[in-house]
Parts: structure tokens; sequence; C-alpha cells
């Protein structure tokens, strides 16, 4: 994941001064490439981090190499650990590099770096669309979930004040996570117009976690989007097939002794359902719901008339 090695590329810089990106390159064992974009991205994200051209040039902090990280202003910091935060959730060893990060930072930096780090969390499964640019509006809400300021806009076109305690990147599709007078709320950040960050402050609760909140919102989502359930019997060679199909809507059961195992699964409708199973032919047999099995029989028969031509004798099975 890129964030760990922005981090990486920063320690890197602060213990030999000036770097190229082909020693980068070698000391991550990426191409030069990849470690030239990371620098322009430290660079863009408004960390200190500098090209100097010719044959003796490189890149490096302004102020020359440094045994610390003391020479980072409190929005440098802040747009490092905004760039490496949500990478921790999932990566045992950025998590490390922060919390040395946060060991060097002075004290004075530390509270706005941990919310920076905490603001954000990437989640890569999806919810069907996905939505590659980026709104415009993520920036001014991170910086508002990071220094607590009060939020105005429309949704909906209803005009709405919030207390924006974190962000989440669904696989391209960003949402908040507010605060609002009728308790908390989601907002799909594409869907939000007219951004105003104000002068007011707000406190956050102390019992919430931007990532148990948004196993919550997941979880609602997911129970809406599953009203019908289904039990099949599959090959268990072939179950985490299924699960890649339907991800968390596939339940896997006791093994039935023969190779075969019976699985739930889950979606919105029967028809969902069958579409995702009627490319297994028998391989998979539905056992309930009845809505289940008359969709693949449906299917079935409209295959039939389009594909059997008159007097094909049937296959061989």
């Amino acid at each position: 994941m890129r964030a760990d090695r922005l981090v990486a590329v920063l320690l890197l810089m602060q213990a030999k001064g000036r770097v190229t990106a082909a020693e980068l390159a070698t000391e991550l064992e990426v191409s030069v490439a990849t470690a030239r974009r990371d620098l322009e991205a430290l660079s863009a994200a408004g960390i200190p981090v500098y090209q100097q051209p010719g044959r003796h040039g490189g890149w490096q902090l302004v102020g020359g190499a440094r045994t610390d990280l003391s020479g980072l202003t409190a929005s440098e910091a802040q747009a490092l650990f905004l760039l490496a935060g949500p990478a921790a959730a999932s990566s045992d060893e950025v998590k490390a590099a922060l919390r040395k990060l946060m060991r060097a930072l002075p004290e004075t930096y530390r509270t706005e770096a941990q919310a920076a780090a905490a603001s954000t969390i990437i989640d890569p499964s999806r919810w069907g669309e996905n939505t590659r640019d980026r709104p415009d509006e993520v920036q001014q809400l991170q910086q508002a979930v990071v220094r607590r300021r009060q939020i105005r806009f429309r949704y909906k076109d209803v005009r709405r004040e919030a207390d924006p305690w974190g962000l989440i990147d669904k696989d391209g599709v960003w949402y908040l996570i507010a605060g609002t007078a009728r308790g908390r709320r989601t907002f799909r950040v594409d869907r939000i117009a007219g951004l105003e960050v104000t002068a007011g402050s707000f406190e956050r609760p102390d019992d919430f976690t931007l990532d148990e909140a948004w196993d919550e919102v997941v979880g609602a989502m997911e129970e809406r989007r599953s009203r019908t359930w289904a039990t099949v019997v599959i090959p268990e060679r072939f179950v985490w097939v299924l699960r890649d199909h339907f991800g968390r809507h596939c339940h896997p059961g006791e093994p039935l002794g023969d190779g075969r195992v019976r699985v739930r699964v889950g979606a919105p409708e029967a028809r969902d359902i069958a579409r995702t199973l009627s490319g297994w032919g028998s391989t998979v047999e539905v056992l309930e719901p009845s809505t289940v099995r008359r969709e693949l029989a449906r299917i079935g028969a409209e295959l039939t008339t389009l594909y059997v031509q008159p007097g094909t004798p049937p296959p061989h099975r």
C-alpha cells in the first residue's frame, strides 16, 4: 500500500538528507517511476520536500537532514498523517511507522496528528457502483474533522448543520459520518453541495470510534440489501467462489459428508440470487426458498427456448 511507502520515504530522507528516485527505488524495492510519484505525492500533500536538479542533485527536505521530525509544521504533520492514517487499519508496518513518527513530533503537534490519522478509513469492498473521482469536498472535510470545526451544507436539497466525525473511502465512494441534531448520520460526500466550514467547534463523543461506527453502518446497509436468503448445497471446494460472489452474505454450514456443504446466501431479491447461481447448472442445488427455485426454472426455460433447436436430443449427463 502506498501510504506505508510514503512514511518510509520520509524517514529515509530524514536519515540521509538527500536521496535520488533511483536510491529510493532500490531501498523500497519499487520502480524508479513509483519512487518519483511517491516523492511528488509528499510534495503535493504539503510536506516540505523539494527537488534539486543537476548531476549531484536529488530530493531533500527543506532545511536539510535532521535526526527527528521537529522541522515539520502542524499542517505538514497533519498532511502526512492524512496520507498514512487510512493504511494503518490493515498494516502492522504502517502502525509501527506511525507510532515512531508520532514520538518524533513535538508535543504541540501530536493531538492534531493523531486526529488526522484517525479521521479516515478505507473500505475496499463495493456496493455496486464505483466513483473513482475524489470529490473536491474531501480535503475540506478532512480538515474540519481534524480541527473539530462544524460544517454547513446542502444534502438532498435540505440545508443541514453537522459535526464531522470521520470519513470513509469505500472503494472510491466517500462517506461522511457526522453528528447532527437528530443524532449520528451518514452522508455520501459526492451528494454534498455548498459545503461551508464554520468557526464553530465541537467535541466528538468519548465512546466514538470511526471503525466501529462504520461497521454499524455497513451492517445496517447490508441487512437492507439482503432481504432474501436461500439455502444451497455446493461442493465444498467451490465455497470460496460463493464467498467471492456474495461477500458477507455467504454463510457456510457444516459439511454434509459427501464432499458438499450447505450454504446460506443472501441478496436483495430472489432473482438476484437466481441470476448469480444460474451459471452453475446442476453443480449448485437450491433447497429453499421456492421463490429462488421458481426464478431458476424460469431462467432455464428462457435459455431452452432461445438456444435449443426443435428435434435436438437432450444433452448427456
